[in-house]
């Protein structure tokens, strides 16, 4: 697929037409094959921007630190554009890309100007999942946040024709309740407004890195390049391994909304455990807890969590779990984790979200918080520069994407998506676009 995307927008760069067909379609109805490239080359099929698959191009839109781009360019995909409001967060993105000069505006979604937007096959938002998430106030997509979503669509619209033919969003798992599944609802309709078909996704970053992070994604097609035929729509049955039966119900009882499901593979079996991303502090370094504050952390666990301390303590090695601070009763606890997954990173708003290693063995226990680096690791990046305050990047990562899960939905999904949108329509060089007059045609 990678290949053929590559050679299909050398040869339109060139100035070629180019159509690619299956052998199954050949097979099937070499006529009709036929038929297209004469009409391709006589110039009587209507242009549109399918001659945007094969270049792979994206516009990330809430780009943060520039995780989503990660993911996608690990299998192919090429960033024209990204824009995001946080200052801090774009500061991290210019760190770790050389190029974000030419491509990043930082500011308010709702105040780009779209026409000074690139087009492009693929448009990303990971907007704010403030008011979605348990832990926020539940306000939906009315509130302060989680509104800049409606920015997101208003471009869309004012792109018009010229608006990406996929789209993927991404946000917390509470999306799919907020309000009922109102929310949800009103924004898989917003995007079928639009003429987006849409599929949905719930995909668990512990089934990739050991971090459990479960995130809602959204995918939506533009219909101008769906054939009836192709559509993926089975209204019996949609419960999955990537869509489980909350999600799975949720489109079973909304069929006013204009659903293109498709198959997927399971999500693999992650091969890593905690103890694989921790960085080797020596005891005696300063990011170690104190004797006093370590302790006070040890007792404000309930009695269970510490019978499990105990006996991590009592071993005779080290083990290792993470320790997250909840509000219990009006209470502060901690709560541990010992099966080899970290908890969802989070953003340390008023001190609180911040993970906390607990490493106990030989009768001893030790207690930090985890470092950039490991949560780097956590999201699926190792290499990550990182020359900000820790608290500034705990917020970079806590509203990041998992990197090997954005790999995971580009390979099986988006790319068979492209592969099938190239396949038997003709796919016009960049300047014909407005106006084909065709010099070469390829078969």
């Amino acid at each position: 697929m990678r290949r053929d995307c590559q050679l299909s927008t050398t040869l339109m760069q060139n100035g070629w037409t180019v159509l690619r067909f299956w052998e199954s379609q050949i097979i099937k109805d070499v006529e009709e094959c036929v038929t297209m490239t004469i009409k391709a080359i006589s110039s009587k099929v209507e242009l549109n921007t399918r001659s945007l698959f094969p270049e792979k191009t994206v516009a990330e839109f809430f780009s943060g630190i520039g995780l989503m781009r990660v993911g996608l360019e690990r299998q192919g995909w090429k960033l024209r554009f990204a824009n995001d409001i946080d200052a801090q967060k774009c500061q991290m993105y210019r760190d770790n890309f050389s190029d974000a000069d030419e491509h990043l505006i930082e500011g308010d979604i709702h105040k780009l100007n779209v026409v000074q937007l690139p087009r492009v096959t693929l448009a990303t938002a990971s907007f704010p999942c403030n008011d979605l998430s348990l832990a926020g106030a539940r306000k939906g997509l009315i509130g302060a946040h989680s509104s800049a979503f409606w920015g997101f669509v208003t471009i869309l619209e004012k792109m018009g024709d010229e608006k990406p033919p996929l789209v993927l969003l991404e946000n917390v798992a509470g999306f799919l309740t907020s309000h009922g599944g109102a929310d949800f609802k009103d924004a898989l309709l917003a995007l079928n407004k639009l003429g987006y078909r849409v599929d949905a996704i719930i995909l668990d970053a512990a089934r990739f890195v050991p971090q459990s992070r479960q995130r809602l994604f959204v995918i939506g097609i533009d219909n101008r390049y769906r054939e009836a035929e192709t559509v993926h729509e089975q209204l019996q049955f949609f419960e999955s391994d990537v869509r489980p039966k909350a999600l799975a119900d949720f489109i079973l009882g909304h069929k006013e909304i204009d659903w293109d499901t498709r198959q997927l593979p399971p999500q693999p079996q992650r091969s890593i455990s905690l103890i694989d991303i921790l960085e080797d502090i020596p005891h005696d370094s300063n990011l170690w807890w104190s004797k006093e504050r370590k302790e006070y952390l040890y007792n404000q666990m309930s009695s269970r969590h510490k019978e499990i301390a105990d006996q991590m303590i009592g071993a005779s090695t080290f083990s290792y779990g993470t320790v997250f601070r909840r509000v219990r009763n009006g209470m502060s606890m901690a709560e541990l984790r010992t099966d080899g997954i970290a908890g969802c990173l989070r953003t340390p708003r008023g001190g609180s979200g911040r993970q906390i290693l607990f490493k106990a063995g030989n009768g001893q226990f030790y207690a930090r918080l985890l470092t950039p680096h490991e949560c780097a690791r956590l999201m699926g990046i190792d290499n990550f520069i990182i020359n900000v305050p820790q608290n500034q990047a705990l917020f970079g990562f806590g509203d990041a994407v998992c990197v090997p899960v954005i790999e995971w939905i580009a390979e099986n999904y988006l790319n068979p998506v492209v592969n099938e949108m190239m396949r038997g329509k003709p796919l016009y060089p960049p300047y014909e676009r407005e106006a084909h007059e065709p010099e070469k045609a390829y078969a």
